[in-house]
């Protein structure tokens, strides 16, 4: 592990105007409350329905879980640094927040993997879905996807430890991320930099382009389906691809590049971290009926509940 004499972070936030500031909280903390309890309500909905039983719904369950813990990992720091005109964060503070939000954001990228290879045994091989979704390995994926995510972090840790912190300590974001970090270092970072763009640039590269071909085989299978069960899937499926777009493509512009930092950062990691989390739900809900058949279920049984 590398010596350091840097022991906190001061980070500048997501602007500098004092008034700004107060609105941006209000409305990030707005959106952080309904990204939680909507995310939420998914997982307390599918937990409490005999109706959502399938693997896709197991797997909606562990997608949303995610959604509802992935902001909370950096999003009440900075809402809490929003009101405070002097914003630092420990070494050790920033260390885990790093691996949080890498762990998290990997998970949820094994699992959008997954519900993809769901939806393809689902179309492309119907009379043994229930044979291969088994529940068995339905929990061995989810565990993957955890391994994955954990192992994932352990290098974005690591490769930060190992590196000397000698003086600058100023991160022009509102978080801590590896690229930001990586930056204060003092020393020839071209190799780090690299092993970056590899561990996460390139495996959300290589993922995208994985699920983006995975639904075009989906996609061109359904033609052999009735106009109904087409119209079922394509439903689906068009979810499935809205979020894996709106979670890929921030995420490849923010690692698959050169370790430098653009203006337009904090945007885009806000919109990835907090925006889509939000939209998730909405996505998934809108257009399936089981979903919102059985939430209005549950919250029949509530208001019967309370009445009693």
């Amino acid at each position: 592990m590398a010596n350091r004499n840097v022991t906190e972070f001061v980070l500048l936030g997501l602007m500098r105007n004092p008034e700004m500031q107060k609105v941006i909280f209000a409305v990030f903390l707005i959106i952080y409350i309904i990204t939680v309890m909507s995310n939420m309500l998914i997982v307390i909905t599918i937990a409490s329905s005999q109706a959502l039983v399938s693997p896709m719904y197991f797997f909606l369950a562990f997608l949303s879980l995610i959604d509802a813990f992935y902001p909370s990992s950096m999003v009440p720091k900075m809402l809490g640094d929003l009101l405070h005109e002097k914003k630092t964060i420990s070494f050790n503070a920033c260390m885990t927040q790093l691996f949080l939000e890498h762990f998290l954001g990997t998970v949820e990228i094994v699992i959008l993997i997954v519900m993809a290879f769901d939806r393809y045994v689902a179309i492309c091989r119907p009379l043994h879905y229930m044979t291969i979704m088994n529940h068995r390995l339905c929990c061995c994926l989810i565990g993957l996807a955890w391994a994955v995510g954990f192992l994932h972090s352990l290098v974005q840790i690591f490769t930060i430890l190992w590196l000397p912190f000698c003086g600058p300590n100023v991160i022009d974001h509102f978080m801590c991320d590896i690229i930001p970090l990586i930056q204060l270092a003092c020393t020839d970072t071209s190799l780090i930099g690299l092993l970056v763009v590899a561990n996460a640039g390139f495996i959300s590269m290589i993922s995208f382009v994985i699920l983006m071909f995975s639904y075009v085989i989906i996609l061109c299978s359904l033609k052999n389906y009735s106009s109904a069960g087409r119209h079922k899937a394509l439903s689906t499926c068009s979810s499935h691809i809205t979020v894996v777009i709106l979670f890929f493509v921030p995420c490849i512009f923010m690692y698959l590049r050169p370790v430098t930092t653009f203006s337009m950062d904090k945007i885009v990691t806000v919109f990835y971290t907090l925006f889509t989390p939000m939209l998730n739900p909405l996505i998934y809900t809108v257009r399936n009926e089981e979903v919102k058949n059985a939430m209005r279920k549950l919250w029949s049984r509530k208001v019967a509940s309370d009445y009693k």
